[in-house]
Protein backbone atom coordinates (compact mmCIF):
# COMPACT_ATOMS: atom_id res chain seq x y z
CA UNK A 1 0.00 0.00 0.00
CA UNK A 2 1.08 3.47 -0.75
CA UNK A 3 1.73 5.59 2.06
CA UNK A 4 2.06 9.76 2.74
CA UNK A 5 4.33 10.83 5.42
CA UNK A 6 2.49 13.57 6.81
CA UNK A 7 4.28 15.95 9.57
CA UNK A 8 2.16 17.09 12.28
CA UNK A 9 3.50 20.31 14.49
CA UNK A 10 4.86 19.35 17.84
CA UNK A 11 4.42 22.33 20.37
CA UNK A 12 2.13 25.37 20.03
CA UNK A 13 0.35 23.94 16.70
CA UNK A 14 -0.16 20.94 17.73
CA UNK A 15 -3.51 21.14 18.75
CA UNK A 16 -4.53 23.01 16.55
CA UNK A 17 -3.46 21.50 13.44
CA UNK A 18 -5.44 18.24 14.44
CA UNK A 19 -8.57 20.33 15.01
CA UNK A 20 -7.90 21.82 11.81
CA UNK A 21 -7.44 17.94 10.32
CA UNK A 22 -10.64 17.11 12.10
CA UNK A 23 -12.85 19.77 10.48
CA UNK A 24 -10.75 18.60 6.79
CA UNK A 25 -11.81 14.81 7.27
CA UNK A 26 -9.39 13.57 9.07
CA UNK A 27 -9.30 12.20 12.81
CA UNK A 28 -5.52 12.07 14.34
CA UNK A 29 -5.23 10.65 17.91
CA UNK A 30 -2.18 11.83 19.99
CA UNK A 31 -0.37 9.30 22.51
CA UNK A 32 1.62 10.92 25.11
CA UNK A 33 4.22 7.64 24.95
CA UNK A 34 4.05 8.30 21.11
CA UNK A 35 5.44 10.53 18.38
CA UNK A 36 3.28 8.34 16.08
CA UNK A 37 -0.56 9.95 16.09
CA UNK A 38 -2.75 7.74 14.70
CA UNK A 39 -4.83 8.87 11.56
CA UNK A 40 -8.36 7.28 10.29
CA UNK A 41 -6.65 7.12 6.49
CA UNK A 42 -4.58 3.99 5.99
CA UNK A 43 -3.00 5.80 3.06
CA UNK A 44 -1.40 8.47 6.14
CA UNK A 45 1.25 8.20 8.39
CA UNK A 46 1.61 10.74 10.86
CA UNK A 47 4.78 11.84 12.88
CA UNK A 48 5.02 14.48 15.75
CA UNK A 49 8.09 17.06 14.97
CA UNK A 50 8.86 20.02 16.18
CA UNK A 51 8.10 23.32 13.70
CA UNK A 52 11.64 24.07 14.07
CA UNK A 53 12.77 21.28 12.15
CA UNK A 54 9.86 20.24 9.87
CA UNK A 55 12.00 21.50 6.95
CA UNK A 56 14.75 19.55 7.33
CA UNK A 57 12.95 16.35 7.47
CA UNK A 58 10.67 17.25 4.51
CA UNK A 59 13.54 18.60 2.23
CA UNK A 60 15.60 15.20 2.59
CA UNK A 61 12.25 12.79 2.25
CA UNK A 62 11.76 11.60 5.60
CA UNK A 63 8.74 13.34 5.84
CA UNK A 64 6.19 13.26 2.46
CA UNK A 65 5.11 16.84 3.93
CA UNK A 66 4.58 19.19 7.18
CA UNK A 67 3.34 22.32 8.66
CA UNK A 68 6.03 25.20 10.04
CA UNK A 69 6.33 28.17 10.01
CA UNK A 70 7.79 30.52 7.03
CA UNK A 71 10.47 31.43 9.60
CA UNK A 72 11.71 27.87 9.88
CA UNK A 73 11.66 27.36 6.34
CA UNK A 74 14.12 30.39 5.75
CA UNK A 75 15.80 29.58 9.24
CA UNK A 76 16.87 26.16 8.12
CA UNK A 77 17.12 27.63 3.90
CA UNK A 78 15.44 24.02 2.95
CA UNK A 79 14.44 23.42 -0.17
CA UNK A 80 10.87 22.84 -0.13
CA UNK A 81 7.54 22.88 -2.06
CA UNK A 82 5.32 25.65 -0.74
CA UNK A 83 2.22 23.92 -1.37
CA UNK A 84 -0.17 26.05 0.38
CA UNK A 85 -0.38 29.10 3.27
CA UNK A 86 -1.76 28.53 6.51
CA UNK A 87 -3.59 30.49 8.50
CA UNK A 88 -5.48 29.06 11.42
CA UNK A 89 -5.86 30.77 14.31
CA UNK A 90 -9.43 32.87 14.66
CA UNK A 91 -7.86 34.91 17.42
CA UNK A 92 -5.17 36.35 14.65
CA UNK A 93 -6.16 38.14 11.29
CA UNK A 94 -2.49 38.98 10.12
CA UNK A 95 1.31 36.70 10.28
CA UNK A 96 3.19 36.43 13.34
CA UNK A 97 6.36 38.83 13.24
CA UNK A 98 10.19 38.42 13.85
CA UNK A 99 10.96 42.32 15.16
CA UNK A 100 14.15 43.84 16.75
CA UNK A 101 14.14 44.95 20.16
CA UNK A 102 15.46 46.80 22.41
CA UNK A 103 14.71 48.41 26.61
CA UNK A 104 12.68 51.32 25.98
CA UNK A 105 15.67 54.00 26.73
CA UNK A 106 17.58 52.22 24.64
CA UNK A 107 19.78 54.53 22.31
CA UNK A 108 19.75 52.13 19.44
CA UNK A 109 17.04 53.39 16.83
CA UNK A 110 17.92 52.05 13.57
CA UNK A 111 19.58 48.82 12.30
CA UNK A 112 23.05 50.87 11.53
CA UNK A 113 22.65 51.38 15.33
CA UNK A 114 23.30 47.48 16.28
CA UNK A 115 27.18 47.25 14.33
CA UNK A 116 29.38 45.91 16.69
CA UNK A 117 26.30 45.21 19.12
CA UNK A 118 25.12 41.33 20.83
CA UNK A 119 21.83 39.81 19.71
CA UNK A 120 20.12 36.91 20.88
CA UNK A 121 17.62 34.72 19.41
CA UNK A 122 16.11 31.57 18.10
CA UNK A 123 16.61 32.83 14.42
CA UNK A 124 19.85 32.73 14.50
CA UNK A 125 20.91 32.02 11.01
CA UNK A 126 17.86 34.30 9.31
CA UNK A 127 19.31 37.01 11.76
CA UNK A 128 23.12 36.42 10.86
CA UNK A 129 21.89 36.58 6.88
CA UNK A 130 19.40 39.93 7.38
CA UNK A 131 22.24 42.15 8.41
CA UNK A 132 25.11 40.59 6.94
CA UNK A 133 23.26 41.84 3.68
CA UNK A 134 23.09 44.86 5.35
CA UNK A 135 26.88 44.91 6.01
CA UNK A 136 26.25 45.66 9.48
CA UNK A 137 28.78 43.23 11.65
CA UNK A 138 26.69 42.20 14.54
CA UNK A 139 27.49 38.87 17.38
CA UNK A 140 24.10 36.77 16.71
CA UNK A 141 23.81 34.31 19.94
CA UNK A 142 21.21 31.38 20.36
CA UNK A 143 19.03 31.69 22.72
CA UNK A 144 17.14 28.71 24.45
CA UNK A 145 13.29 30.89 25.87
CA UNK A 146 12.93 33.68 27.70
CA UNK A 147 14.66 35.98 24.70
CA UNK A 148 13.38 39.18 25.74
CA UNK A 149 14.24 38.52 29.33
CA UNK A 150 18.10 38.81 28.44
CA UNK A 151 17.43 42.34 26.97
CA UNK A 152 16.02 43.26 29.92
CA UNK A 153 18.77 42.50 32.39
CA UNK A 154 21.52 43.72 30.15
CA UNK A 155 22.75 40.03 28.28
CA UNK A 156 22.81 41.80 25.09
CA UNK A 157 21.83 44.47 23.25
CA UNK A 158 19.06 44.03 21.80
CA UNK A 159 16.43 40.48 20.76
CA UNK A 160 14.68 39.34 18.22
CA UNK A 161 11.89 37.85 19.12
CA UNK A 162 8.55 36.62 17.41
CA UNK A 163 5.17 38.76 18.09
CA UNK A 164 1.54 39.55 16.46
CA UNK A 165 0.24 42.71 18.63
CA UNK A 166 3.30 43.55 20.36
CA UNK A 167 1.56 43.94 23.57
CA UNK A 168 3.53 41.68 25.60
CA UNK A 169 6.86 43.92 24.64
CA UNK A 170 5.13 46.69 25.64
CA UNK A 171 4.26 45.82 28.72
CA UNK A 172 8.02 45.14 29.64
CA UNK A 173 8.84 48.11 28.45
CA UNK A 174 10.31 47.20 25.43
CA UNK A 175 10.83 49.02 22.15
CA UNK A 176 10.36 47.42 18.13
CA UNK A 177 12.93 48.71 16.55
CA UNK A 178 12.14 47.11 13.01
CA UNK A 179 10.08 44.39 11.74
CA UNK A 180 12.28 41.80 9.76
CA UNK A 181 10.29 39.25 8.84
CA UNK A 182 6.36 38.57 8.53
CA UNK A 183 5.69 34.93 8.99
CA UNK A 184 2.75 32.09 9.45
CA UNK A 185 1.78 28.63 9.00
CA UNK A 186 2.87 26.60 5.48
CA UNK A 187 1.90 23.28 3.98
CA UNK A 188 5.40 22.20 2.66
CA UNK A 189 6.20 19.05 0.65
CA UNK A 190 9.47 17.70 -0.62
CA UNK A 191 10.47 18.13 -3.52
CA UNK A 192 10.45 14.31 -5.12
CA UNK A 193 7.32 13.54 -3.86
CA UNK A 194 5.52 16.07 -5.26
CA UNK A 195 6.54 14.49 -8.31
CA UNK A 196 5.27 11.18 -7.80
CA UNK A 197 1.74 11.27 -9.45
CA UNK A 198 0.21 8.98 -5.98
CA UNK A 199 1.81 11.35 -3.79
CA UNK A 200 1.37 14.43 -5.59
CA UNK A 201 -3.02 13.96 -5.96
CA UNK A 202 -3.10 12.90 -2.24
CA UNK A 203 -0.93 16.19 -1.02
CA UNK A 204 -3.25 18.67 -3.69
CA UNK A 205 -6.46 16.42 -1.63
CA UNK A 206 -5.49 17.21 1.57
CA UNK A 207 -4.33 21.04 0.86
CA UNK A 208 -7.73 21.76 -0.69
CA UNK A 209 -9.48 20.63 1.94
CA UNK A 210 -7.29 22.34 4.40
CA UNK A 211 -7.78 25.64 2.67
CA UNK A 212 -11.99 24.55 3.00
CA UNK A 213 -11.80 23.85 6.82
CA UNK A 214 -9.55 27.82 7.07
CA UNK A 215 -11.95 29.74 4.92
CA UNK A 216 -15.19 27.95 6.86
CA UNK A 217 -13.85 29.24 10.26
CA UNK A 218 -15.68 32.64 11.10
CA UNK A 219 -18.36 31.65 8.81
CA UNK A 220 -21.85 30.02 9.26
CA UNK A 221 -24.71 29.23 6.85
CA UNK A 222 -28.09 31.00 7.81
CA UNK A 223 -31.17 29.61 6.34
CA UNK A 224 -34.71 30.95 6.22
CA UNK A 225 -38.05 31.28 4.69
CA UNK A 226 -39.25 34.26 3.08
CA UNK A 227 -42.60 34.81 1.11
CA UNK A 228 -42.67 36.46 -2.34
CA UNK A 229 -43.85 39.84 -1.33
CA UNK A 230 -40.83 39.78 1.43
CA UNK A 231 -38.24 38.15 -1.12
CA UNK A 232 -36.59 41.07 -2.74
CA UNK A 233 -36.45 43.38 0.23
CA UNK A 234 -34.77 40.47 2.26
CA UNK A 235 -31.85 39.56 -1.16
CA UNK A 236 -31.31 43.15 -1.13
CA UNK A 237 -29.12 43.01 2.54
CA UNK A 238 -28.30 39.25 2.54
CA UNK A 239 -24.63 38.91 2.07
CA UNK A 240 -23.32 35.16 0.00
CA UNK A 241 -20.25 33.92 -1.81
CA UNK A 242 -21.59 34.65 -5.15
CA UNK A 243 -26.06 34.67 -4.58
CA UNK A 244 -27.96 33.56 -2.21
CA UNK A 245 -29.47 29.86 -2.74
CA UNK A 246 -33.58 30.24 -3.48
CA UNK A 247 -35.60 27.55 -3.67
CA UNK A 248 -39.85 27.24 -3.57
CA UNK A 249 -41.49 26.03 -0.87
CA UNK A 250 -44.03 23.17 -2.07
CA UNK A 251 -47.08 24.34 -3.67
CA UNK A 252 -46.93 28.01 -1.56
CA UNK A 253 -46.09 30.91 -2.95
CA UNK A 254 -42.94 30.81 0.07
CA UNK A 255 -39.28 30.57 -0.86
CA UNK A 256 -36.55 28.71 1.19
CA UNK A 257 -33.54 31.34 1.05
CA UNK A 258 -29.96 29.78 1.88
CA UNK A 259 -26.01 31.77 2.14
CA UNK A 260 -22.42 31.77 3.90
CA UNK A 261 -21.29 34.46 5.78
CA UNK A 262 -19.26 36.10 8.40
CA UNK A 263 -20.18 35.19 11.71
CA UNK A 264 -19.16 38.70 12.69
CA UNK A 265 -22.14 40.53 11.22
CA UNK A 266 -24.95 37.55 11.89
CA UNK A 267 -26.05 39.35 15.16
CA UNK A 268 -26.55 42.25 13.35
CA UNK A 269 -27.91 40.87 10.32
CA UNK A 270 -30.78 38.48 11.92
CA UNK A 271 -32.69 41.46 13.28
CA UNK A 272 -33.06 42.90 9.92
CA UNK A 273 -33.91 39.94 8.46
CA UNK A 274 -37.00 39.58 10.72
CA UNK A 275 -38.17 43.32 10.43
CA UNK A 276 -38.06 42.69 6.31
CA UNK A 277 -40.50 39.25 6.49
CA UNK A 278 -37.87 36.51 6.97
CA UNK A 279 -39.33 33.77 9.67
CA UNK A 280 -37.56 30.13 10.91
CA UNK A 281 -34.02 31.97 10.46
CA UNK A 282 -31.67 29.04 11.40
CA UNK A 283 -27.62 29.71 11.37
CA UNK A 284 -25.44 26.60 11.48
CA UNK A 285 -21.77 26.31 11.86
CA UNK A 286 -19.65 25.04 8.57
CA UNK A 287 -16.88 22.70 8.56
CA UNK A 288 -15.42 23.28 4.67
CA UNK A 289 -16.18 26.02 2.24
CA UNK A 290 -14.47 24.67 -1.08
Amino acid sequence: MKILKVGIPKGSLESATIELFKKSGWRISVSARSYFPIVDDDEIRCTLVRAQEMSRFVETGTLDIGLTGKDWILENGSEVVLVQDLIYSKASTSPARWVLVVTEDSPIRGLKDLEGKKIFTELVSFTKRYFAERKIKVDVEFSWGATEGKVIEGLCDAVVEVTETGSTLRANKLRIVEELLQTNTQLIANRKSYQDPWKKEKIEQISLLLQGALRAEGMVGVKMNVSANDLKSVIEILPSITAPTVANLFQTDWFSVETIISEKVVRELIPKLQRRGAIGIIEYPLNKVI
